[in-house]
């Protein structure tokens, strides 16, 4: 070490040598560039030491200001922001025993949902020397008139897996939140933390828009992964669709008890619940040594479980993505994740959490539920290999969380408007908010807009005769506070013993439809309802038997357009991979029966059965896309010839049902996929009115326009908060058509539920595509699960899987039989 680098992390190289190791090159870059004033970006395999290289800048001006007698301040000195509660309990432990070992006399505190009184306190009081807290809590503590004063003290501000914000509103609120704290505290230096993201440069520029060329430093070698997928054994076949994986248990019990401990990924809430069951029933060990844990449940429930995993008591844990960020479980040797991951970057991040150990590499054991799937998995071992990773597109213009913000700052002391406008531009989300859609925002907290200016409770905000603006009335700050935050959830009640303690939360819908005496299966236990009582179930424990699984909305995971790419490229060119190799027989049947796609092939199959015709593409753009591409192609048809379309999309592709079937060529096919007038026919094509109404719900709760629940006064159902919506929407589109927030419902649907640019794209891709025109003469693997998926709901005695295992079996006997 030379003598000047000796000079300024000799503290911190001690340490690291106490503890037998070697700081890395990126991180003394980092604490170089902190030391100098500067901001960045740190982007680092995980398990590399990101976090102690954006704390060490902090500490060792802690250090040089104590040795001159200058440390204390009033108000936190280090604002370190994560997005999961999860990993904010990990972040807490881990500063504090640096800061503690270091002999820095910080007191660390956390400031989320689950914080403690105390945590929340220090926070409150400016005590906590660092304040590790999430987007929300950040909103809420600037709502507060004393804040400003406190943040003044701010020396640095670190955004922990900055890519998780990156694309969605809490990322929009945090940069709001930033330029409002950069205003109190013009010296602060932002570092953010980030792994696994395609886009870095750009993600750099949107945190740190005041410093576009600001540090961007990788550093560590990329962690090696190793992804390994669990094939069928023998001649035993994977189904074509459906199916949550369970038929590989025995095979997965054992890769669980192959090593000391593991985490078990699935990709939703339900899936979790079920696959802990199945585990369950057949666990030999202590019954503490198998854990669930997910986002609806309890977070002292939680808790106890990151903290077996952490101290090497649990030997299995089911998650969801609730476990998937940053928390570092040392002691867990391998990752199974079932079914596809649905993106590169997902599985990398879960990959990443076994063996979290410096020089160690990550493992992942892949376990399909249906065939398909072992394509995605090959595509995702392919694109780590080449270093293919997603990006993450940032958010513009969301005048709903720029209308909460002006709110909270109103609350905080108050604002005077050309000086927040300025404050605003200078953040990437609006760069280019002009000066009438700013005064349209101050017009709505101030009255909700013209059509609701006669309605007391849209009169947030008050222009005072400083011109500044500021909130008076008590209820309005109490109704504030309550809703701070861009989290979108439907209803959900807490499910409560009789006897006291808490489980959780599960959707109303879910426990609307079960009657007093039944059972459900949550929090990996069977529980009977006893009765609902507000917005709390009320449950005891069953004994023994089982019950139904609750859905939770949104628990559809897309596959994402890179990882959807890499499959459809796999089909054309299969290469070595084993997954590929287990799948011959499918491809083989896919090729006899019809055709392989492929990056330059557009595939059509068209099938008649007795529910009709069926005409299945495959673009392999992803699911939102695909609904789309359905809408336009139907309306499009419709208007050639009177026809009863019906249409069902999954990430491969899209399959229209028509009543009556009709002749199809190249010519036909060619003009329905036409790029000209797409726009128009996709607003035509969907029912816009009906999906803005629903985006706008989210929208409405997001901007305050929906009053939230009280404490001490009966919750709000689902129901109530959908009426609410529904008329607000009605009196805005009738009253004030050109309501800012009507006006972004729908741009929300076109631009990122229905994706409308993407599918622009999509049109012109399939127009430079060679077209394969085929008519099987039945359904093939590709169009198997697209026609399945058109089965739910329908009304049947026999329930979806079993309709769905017995097509496939006619169907595999059917092509068996033709080989």
């Amino acid at each position: 070490m030379s003598q000047a680098r000796a000079a300024w992390d000799a503290p911190l190289a001690a340490w690291f040598a106490r503890r037998r190791w070697k700081a890395a090159a990126f991180q003394r870059q980092a604490w170089r560039r902190y030391l100098k004033g500067e901001s960045g970006l740190i982007h680092t395999p995980t398990g590399s030491g990101k976090t102690l290289a954006a704390f060490g800048g902090p500490c060792l001006e802690a250090l040089a200001a104590m040795s001159g007698g200058a440390l204390s301040s009033d108000g936190p000195i280090v604002l370190w922001v994560t997005p999961l509660r999860a990993l904010a309990n990990d972040t807490t432990r881990a500063l504090a025993e640096v800061s503690a070992e270091l002999g820095i006399p910080w007191t660390v505190a956390m400031r989320t949902g689950d914080a403690s009184a105390r945590d929340k306190r220090l926070a409150r009081q400016g005590k906590a020397g660092v304040l590790v807290i999430t987007p929300e809590s950040l909103a809420l503590l600037l709502s507060y008139a004393d804040t400003a004063r406190r943040m003044g003290s701010l020396r640095c501000i670190v955004v922990d897996e900055w890519h998780e914000l990156l694309g969605n509103k809490r990322g929009v609120l945090l940069q709001l939140c930033l330029a409002r704290l950069r205003q109190l505290s013009p010296a602060v230096r932002v570092w953010g933390l980030s792994a696994t993201l395609g886009n870095l440069p750009e993600a750099r520029d949107v945190l740190l828009p005041q410093a576009p060329d600001a540090a961007l430093i990788s550093g560590g070698r990329p962690r090696r992964i190793t992804v390994r997928t669990l094939m069928p054994e023998g001649n035993a076949a994977l189904p074509w669709a459906g199916h949550l994986g369970l038929s590989q248990l025995g095979r997965v019990y054992k890769s669980i008890f192959a090593v000391r401990s593991s985490l078990l990924f699935t990709n939703t809430r339900a899936q979790a619940e079920l696959w802990h069951r199945a585990l369950e029933s057949i666990w030999l060990e202590d019954p503490s040594t198998l854990a669930l844990h997910h986002g609806s449940l309890d977070p002292k429930l939680r808790t106890l479980v990151e903290q077996g995993l952490r101290e090497g008591r649990i030997r299995c844990a089911v998650a969801t993505s609730s476990l998937d960020l940053g928390v570092d479980f040392p002691a867990v040797d391998r990752v199974l994740q079932v079914g596809s991951p649905k993106g590169v970057a997902r599985l990398l991040q879960r990959a990443g959490r076994a063996r979290h150990r410096p020089g160690e590499a990550g493992q992942v054991v892949c376990v399909p539920a249906q065939a398909l799937e072992l394509f995605e998995y090959a595509a995702a071992r392919q694109a780590i290999a080449q270093g293919h990773i997603e990006p993450r597109r940032p958010l513009r213009a969301c005048l709903d969380v720029l209308a909460q913000h002006a709110v909270t700052l109103a609350l905080g002391g108050g604002f005077e408007p050309e000086a927040l406008y300025r404050e605003v531009k200078a953040t990437h989300a609006y760069a280019e908010l002009d000066e009438a859609a700013w005064a349209a925002v101050l017009d709505f907290i101030v009255q909700g807009g013209g059509a609701l200016s006669h309605y007391p409770e849209f009169c947030k905000v008050a222009r005072d005769d400083d011109g500044c603006y500021r909130v008076h009335d008590r209820r309005v700050a109490l109704r504030h506070r309550l809703s701070i935050g861009t989290i979108s959830s439907d209803g959900a009640l807490l499910v409560r013993y009789l006897r006291g303690g808490n489980l959780g939360s599960v959707e109303e819908g879910f426990l609307a439809r079960l009657r007093p005496g039944e059972r459900f299966m949550f929090a990996g236990r069977t529980l009977q309802l006893v009765r609902l009582e507000g917005m709390v179930a009320y449950v005891r424990r069953a004994k023994g038997g089982d019950g139904a699984v609750p859905t939770w909305q949104g628990g559809r995971m897309p596959l994402s357009t890179e990882l959807a790419q890499e499959v459809e490229a796999l089909f054309s060119d299969p290469g070595s991979h084993p997954e590929m190799r287990a799948a011959a027989p499918l491809l083989d049947i896919q090729a006899r029966a019809s055709a392989l796609p492929g990056p330059e092939r557009l595939l059509l199959e068209h099938v008649s059965t007795r529910r009709g015709m069926h005409v299945f593409l495959f673009p392999f753009a992803g699911r939102a896309v695909h609904e789309g591409l359905a809408a336009i192609i139907a309306l499009r048809w419709g208007r050639l010839r009177a026809n009863t379309f019906s249409y069902t999309v999954n990430d491969y592709g899209l399959m229209l049902t028509l009543a009556e079937p009709v002749e199809i060529d190249e010519s036909l096919v060619r003009q329905f996929l036409a790029v000209e007038g797409m726009a128009d026919d996709l607003r035509e094509g969907v029912n816009l009115a009906e999906l803005a109404r629903r985006q706008f719900r989210e929208i409405a709760r997001v901007a305050g326009m929906l009053t939230p629940s009280q404490p001490g006064r009966q919750a709000r159902t689902l129901r109530q908060v959908q009426a609410s919506s529904g008329l607000l929407f009605d009196v805005l589109s009738r009253y004030d058509p050109d309501h800012i927030l009507l006006a972004q419902a729908r741009e929300e649907v076109l631009e990122y539920q229905l994706e409308s640019p993407k599918i622009q794209a999509v049109l012109r891709d399939c127009a430079q595509r060679t077209l394969l025109l085929r008519r099987p003469g039945s359904l093939t693997p590709l169009s198997f699960p697209l026609w399945t998926e058109s089965l739910r709901g329908r009304l049947s005695t026999e329930s979806w899987q079993a309709r769905v295992r017995r097509a496939a079996e006619q169907l595999e006997k059917r092509h068996a039989g033709a080989r």
